[in-house]
């Protein structure tokens, strides 16, 4: 498996410039398009095409923080299985049943589910300083894995009220 981070030339850190990780990206495609390939032999057409589609596919996993983690946590044995995991801590799991039943009470008021959605979005930002944190400056696997769970049941709380929002537009 090819590793993105080399890919593009960068670190393999979880806090890393999205600026340098476009140019990077736009450098690799334009080496690898497959227009550059178009009056080739078949075998190379078939090879720049495959080098084109990892480049889209590790772009879109460095440039979303969740999925670098996840990406980050993988490459060092660590696989995030949420569906069957449930170690979550007791604390956050009662702030999960807090955050759904707030949804669950503002259903019908975009004011009070845009606010929530805010208020998400804040500590999505502080908790991706955990995740850089856990894995960048104290090697905690098992720090970074549960912050990337609970990212992600704040990403899914997040396109719910995403939904709620467009049921109330319509």
């Amino acid at each position: 498996m090819q590793e993105y981070f080399s890919l593009f030339g960068l670190p393999e850190r979880f806090a890393i410039d999205p600026a340098q990780l476009e140019v990077a990206y736009r450098n690799v495609q334009a080496q690898v398009h497959p227009d550059r390939f178009a009056h080739r032999p078949e075998a190379e057409r078939r090879v720049a095409m495959q080098w084109a589609t990892l480049a889209n596919e590790a772009f879109r996993t460095l440039k979303n923080p969740l999925a670098r983690a996840r990406y980050l946590l993988s490459r060092r044995g660590v696989e995030i299985d949420a569906e069957r995991n449930n170690g979550m801590s007791h604390a956050f799991l009662m702030q999960q049943m807090e955050w759904r039943e707030s949804v669950e009470e503002a259903a019908d008021d975009a004011e009070a589910l845009q606010r929530l959605e805010r208020d998400l979005a804040r500590d999505e930002r502080v908790m991706l300083d955990d995740v850089k944190h856990a894995i960048d400056e104290e090697v905690d696997l098992v720090q970074a894995s549960e912050l990337v769970r609970r990212l992600m049941f704040m990403e899914k709380l997040r396109r719910e009220i995403d939904e709620a929002l467009a049921l109330l537009e319509n």
